[in-house]
């Protein structure tokens, strides 16, 4: 829980110092300045040696709005309420509803070619202005 609230992923590394602690003290006898010791040596060891790649790994792997780009620019979907300036509805796309706004007056039944997104919001217009 402490991850969320300070966020940059160092309490993960005090765990690790943790666990080693505990496995150390399973095998053998250690007074607590031994145990603070490990403790802090390993947690800062950690955090030094692993910090970097790990956090490289886990926000590369979040980043998906590239892939939503490119799956669904240019694509076409149904409008399944009324669409206009200032007021979002409803597209079907891909076997679901997504939220969507416009600068152009869609129709519910509308189609509509998806130009760009903002998180989970599809951006699109109107096919009939395309014609």
């Amino acid at each position: 829980m402490l991850e969320f609230i300070i966020p940059g992923l160092i309490l993960f590394f005090f765990a690790v110092g943790a666990w080693i602690v505990a496995i150390l003290l399973l095998f053998t006898d250690l007074s607590i300045d031994g145990q603070l010791l490990v403790f802090a040596g390993t947690a800062i060891l950690t955090l030094v040696l692993f910090r970097s790649w790990l956090k490289k790994l886990i926000w590369t792997r979040k980043e998906s709005h590239e892939v939503i780009e490119d799956e669904f620019l240019g694509k076409t979907g149904e409008a399944e309420t009324s669409i206009s300036p200032g007021n979002n509805g409803k597209v079907y796309f891909k076997g679901t509803s997504w939220d969507a706004c416009s600068d152009d007056t869609i129709n519910k039944g509308d189609y509509v070619t998806i130009i760009g997104n903002e998180s989970i919001l599809l951006i699109v217009k109107s096919q009939k202005t395309e014609l």
